[in-house]
């Protein structure tokens, strides 16, 4: 049998080698258990294990023939073994062999993602405490709002990860099913036993019930784990791609030796990383959408949610694979510019710091309304004339009524807006 938890390419899981191998395995593990049973001959299971062997072209070949790959792959197997060919998928249906594998592949695949995001996750904890105290400006809107610093940046996404962490392990072990119950799942022609024997063999749980299939709001659980750890990276890699513009240029993803960034100009080095995970974002999502319209079947099974399942399940897993560990390497070789953080930081002149005078006008016994309206006549000054804010708080009549030039130096201080970044810190576990 084919060693599972090895964590193979994710890429292996998908090919037909490692597809087959799994749906013979599980047909041999259901011939074990019909023999611990007493419903074949143990000495026909021993021989069938001897002979069954795969070949994918005359699988092809003979479902080019049959247009059906379970019938084909069976047909081939049977080739091999002979008279006792007989015992070989007794009591099954197509989707006993298909689901059970397709349970295998998802579990296999969960464990490298989950592999990724653990990984990531201790990158983003290193680079995190690395720049706990480096302060930036807070943006909302895109507009500068107050100070912050760039690890809680980097905290935030540390703990948005180990979110989508424990998310896709509830999804690992939601979709780590097979179902050995038969054409309508009434277990008419094997018996549940069976069914247990096999799953647990082959490191699966039995479904609960079943119809012919495994009931598909299970997978779109799964895919929409998937599209929501993308839909994090792309939010992750949207930041990078604004802290890279060049009026910003607080962060950059990196840029290798010899990498160009454009066919016309020399100078260019473009977030392409980053772009390419927020694309890759909108595929996972429709592909979630598409699995979502999975669910809903004629009566115990149609085919409708099939030919959908081939494209989606192995394309969200390679594709949110191949996301995880490109932004590994943009997190690892992260360009941080401290310099134009402080630029950026002091750029509109102490505007950043108008709620804390605000708080303080207010301590003064002035009303809300009244003290709003004062400082942000003199900040619209400060916006309009391009001049120190403090300055103007100062030569304001009514506002330094209230607060001197010492009272002043104080409100303006960075430290007291980044007085509890330790103990966010130690909220999220760093």
């Amino acid at each position: 049998m084919i060693e599972r938890y090895s964590l193979p390419q994710m890429s292996s899981i998908w090919q037909e080698g490692f597809k087959f191998q799994t749906m013979l395995d599980i047909e041999l593990l259901t011939l074990e258990a019909l023999a611990r049973e007493k419903k074949i001959p143990p000495a026909a299971v021993t021989r069938i294990k001897k002979k069954a062997k795969i070949n994918i072209a005359t699988i092809q070949k003979i479902e080019a023939k049959t247009q059906h790959d379970v019938v084909a792959f069976v047909t081939s197997i049977a080739q091999n073994i002979g008279p006792d060919a007989r015992y070989l998928h007794l009591g099954l249906t197509s989707s006993d062999i298909l689901d059970t594998a397709l349970g295998v592949q998802l579990k296999a695949a969960s464990d490298i993602l989950i592999s990724d995001l653990g990984r990531l996750l201790n990158i983003l904890a290193k680079k995190a405490k690395k720049y706990k105290e480096m302060a930036c400006i807070g943006r909302t809107h895109g507009i500068h709002a107050e100070p912050i610093t760039f690890g809680l940046k980097l905290a935030l996404w540390y703990d948005e990860t180990k979110r989508n962490l424990e998310r896709l392990s509830q999804a690992k072990e939601a979709v780590s099913v097979g179902k050995i119950s038969g054409a309508v799942g009434t277990y008419a022609n094997i018996e549940p036993g069976i069914e247990a024997y096999v799953c647990k063999k082959i490191g699966l749980k039995p479904a609960r019930i079943s119809t012919q299939i495994i009931q598909r709001d299970i997978y779109a659980q799964y895919l929409s784990t998937l599209a929501i750890i993308g839909a994090s990276l792309e939010k992750f890699a949207l930041e990078i791609r604004h802290l890279q513009r060049t009026e910003v240029l607080e962060a950059e993803e990196p840029f290798a030796k010899g990498q160009k960034g454009s066919s016309a100009m020399p100078h260019k080095r473009n977030p392409v990383i980053c772009e390419r995970i927020c694309g890759l974002s909108r595929i996972l999502r429709g592909n979630a959408l598409a699995s979502l319209e999975n669910i809903a079947l004629w009566h115990e099974r149609d085919i409708s949610h099939s030919s959908v399942e081939r494209v989606i399940m192995p394309d969200s897993t390679l594709a949110l694979d191949y996301m995880l560990n490109k932004f590994i390497e943009v997190i690892q070789g992260l360009i941080v510019y401290p310099d134009h953080m402080l630029a950026n930081l002091v750029k509109t002149k102490g505007l950043i710091f108008s709620q804390r005078v605000l708080l303080e006008l207010m301590q003064r016994d002035l009303r809300r309304t009244r003290a709003y309206d004062l400082v942000q006549r003199c900040a619209m000054k400060a916006w309009k004339e391009n001049i120190d804010f403090q300055e103007i708080l100062l030569k304001d009549k009514e506002v330094s009524k209230y607060l001197a030039r010492k009272d002043l130096e104080r409100i303006f201080d960075l430290d007291y807006y980044l007085r509890n970044v330790s103990k966010i810190f130690r909220k999220v576990g760093l």
